[in-house]
């Protein structure tokens, strides 16, 4: 196949070509130019099978890997790209040439409805595991959309309502995450549907060109499902590609460029990019082929679950010992749906392995009978009242009772915010009731966003965070809750006591505008500021480990600071700690945030041992954005390097003066 340019094209096949095939294809101008195919979504292959009218059946079952507010909870990069190595896997089994992920926006509001599918408040942490997702998937041969572009932070009014963010905010808030996720070269970029300061995403020409001229994308961008209102205007911003494809707006886009609307230079654009990333597809399919098999991937899927559980709370109860007599509850332990235990919308999977079972998974790992009741319903609606006396009784008659509560598709879900951010009151009540009758009640919670704990966290006796923890996240809680596996994820966003408290609260919002009158103080940020308790912090995470920080040493470098010190495991279980690297300007002459995450590093440390971690900052790391200068600025000063096992708990601090010329260590 001869490779073509925009000169080999006609002006009716370029603005075809800008237009896509259908939901998951580009146009291949009748097999002139390869066709693209997409997918969704961030979790696993999600691609719908169609009767013989190309009317939908149903969408085809594949491997269910953790949510990627999971993925982010396990602060792995390492877990990040393998996930990204697995899905490429799965893509190539399905002929997809670009899984439609992954998402970076910002968490700003506890009560987005498709927070699940983010992974932080931090810009940092989002961006850099999307990062390493992104050359996971590409390095495989399969290509990536770094969605959704940009300031998407709610599901509400989502298709009009405007984001009115200040400059300064937007580039170190919201759109940090997709520069540092630029520097894997995804192919692809995905447009919001959302306003941005009253223009559309997908018209966004000022985003765009952040995008391509600072950012460096310089693949294809096309727009989020129905989320362009006028081709033409969308064209001109610099949207290559509509999906899906659109018989009026592709007529009047074609009206459009008869009269002069469109000028053959801004439909060149669009078509040469098309083309590009037609060829650059084509390219990658050269050589690609499965590299592990289904069970390495399911195990990889396990193994992500495992380190991105988190443990909130335990008062000695975990983890629990052989020959207990335990007793669970709860729809979510041994669920018939996957809607219970992940996220509604786009990037559901339907499972093609079966759904896990606590009860037996607890059975064969501590030996013993453990009774279920399912109880009550994710919904909240409670079962008949025998099955919950039965309930009652086997926790009152158990060493220790095992709650699985959550929220699921029902709560959870892309279109729609949540209500609340507590559970349902019937699950709430449970988990009193259970803690009545039994004070050693374990609560494991599938949710995929903060939730409000207050009515009953101090009732019960250890807290357990599953997340939505896809196939292997049965064996991993089943796992965690036996000792098999020491718990080392730790929270990507802070959970506040309640949505009062949260910092997007009393901002602006009407059914049209959404003024992000906080700024900069985003999650913990605005605790920071503000002084304000939460129930969990960000960054937080228990473990059957108990650590300690010591040894903290400074070493300048020209292009910033090495910052060494050591973990050492007091306990006599290996495990993995989470180290957390903020940086806090002493003095600065524009406002700044208290301290923000500017590094990581998960260790695994065995038991009795200490470990010597090594994490360099470059300047970026103490930079802010000077909307006077239309760019990033490092202030000559002092600053404190602050080393945390969570942004509440600081374990080491020392000084670094940074000036324009060189980094001068004072004092540790």
């Amino acid at each position: 196949m001869k490779k073509l340019t925009v000169k080999d094209l006609t002006a009716e096949e370029k603005l075809r070509l800008i237009c896509s095939d259908g939901f998951w294809h580009t146009v291949d101008l009748g097999g002139k130019i390869p066709k693209v195919t997409v997918s969704d979504g961030p979790i696993g292959v999600r691609q719908a099978e169609h009767d013989e009218n190309n009317v939908w059946k149903r969408d085809i079952p594949a491997i269910a890997y953790p949510a990627v507010q999971n993925l982010a909870n396990s602060w792995s990069r390492e877990g990040a790209r393998e996930m990204g190595e697995a899905l490429a896997d799965d893509c190539i089994e399905n002929g997809v040439d670009i899984l439609l992920a992954p998402g970076v926006n910002i968490k700003r509001n506890p009560l987005n409805g498709r927070n699940f599918e983010y992974f932080s408040e931090d810009p940092y942490l989002a961006g850099t595991l999307a990062y390493e997702y992104i050359s996971g998937l590409q390095n495989r041969g399969v290509g990536a959309c770094l969605k959704h572009y940009y300031a998407n932070n709610a599901e509400y009014n989502r298709f009009e309502q405007s984001s009115d963010v200040d400059e300064r905010t937007l580039r170190e808030i919201y759109l940090k995450p997709f520069e540092i996720a630029c520097k894997a070269k995804p192919i692809s970029a995905m447009c919001a549907y959302n306003r941005i300061n009253g223009v559309y995403a997908s018209e966004n020409k000022k985003g765009f060109k952040i995008l391509r001229e600072e950012f460096g994308f310089d693949g294809a961008i096309y727009s989020d499902w129905e989320a362009v209102r006028d081709r033409t205007a969308s064209a001109k911003a610099g949207l290559d590609i509509e999906f899906p494809f659109n018989q009026k707006n592709y007529e009047k886009l074609v009206a459009d460029y008869k009269a002069g609307l469109l000028s053959d230079e801004e439909l060149d654009s669009c078509a040469a990019r098309v083309l590009n990333l037609a060829y650059r597809c084509e390219e990658m399919r050269k050589g690609r082929k499965v590299a592990k098999t289904k069970e390495e991937r399911l195990a990889i899927a396990r193994r992500l679950a495992e380190e991105s559980i988190v443990l909130l709370k335990n008062d000695g109860v975990l983890p629990l010992k052989k020959g207990q007599a335990v007793s669970v509850c709860g729809e979510c332990a041994a669920p018939g749906r996957c809607g219970l235990i992940a996220g509604g919308g786009s990037s559901m999977v339907q499972w093609a392995d079966p759904f896990f079972n606590i009860p037996a998974l607890l059975r064969d790992r501590i030996g013993s009978e453990v009774k279920y009741v399912p109880a009550f319903w994710t919904k909240g609606i409670l079962s008949n009242g025998k099955k919950l006396y039965n309930a009652y009784l086997n926790a009152a008659e158990s060493d220790v009772a095992v709650v699985c509560a959550g929220t699921g598709a029902d709560i959870e879900c892309e279109g729609s915010d949540r209500e609340s951010m507590r559970l349902p009151v019937a699950q709430e009540n449970m988990i009193l009731e259970t803690a009545r009758a039994n004070p050693n009640t374990v609560v494991v919670l599938f949710a995929g966003s903060a939730l409000d704990m207050s009515a009953w966290k101090d009732s019960v006796a250890a807290i357990v965070w599953a997340g939505f923890c896809g196939v292997g996240g049965g064996e991993a809680v089943a796992d965690i809750l036996t000792g098999r596996v020491n718990p080392s994820g730790k929270l990507s966003e802070s959970f506040p006591r309640k949505i009062e408290d949260s910092s997007s609260y009393n901002s602006y919002k009407d059914a049209l505008v959404a003024h992000y009158e906080e700024g900069l103080n985003v999650g913990y940020r605005y605790y920071d500021r503000h002084d304000t308790d939460v129930a969990f912090p960000f960054g937080f995470g228990l473990s059957y480990s108990q650590f300690e920080y010591s040894d903290l040493k400074l070493v300048a470098e020209n292009d910033g600071v090495q910052v060494r010190f050591s973990v050492k495991n007091l306990s006599e279980t290996d495990g993995k700690e989470v180290c957390q690297i903020y940086v806090h300007p002493v003095a600065s002459y524009v406002y700044r945030p208290v301290k923000e995450l500017k590094g990581y590093e998960k260790v695994f440390v065995k038991a009795g041992k200490k470990n010597e971690v090594a994490i360099v900052l470059d300047k970026s790391a103490f930079a802010y954005y000077s909307v006077a200068e239309d760019g990033w600025k490092t202030e000559d000063g002092v600053y404190e390097i602050l080393i945390g096992a969570s942004s509440k708990d600081i374990r080491l601090c020392a000084k670094v003066k940074i000036s324009q010329s060189k980094a001068l260590l004072l004092t540790t």
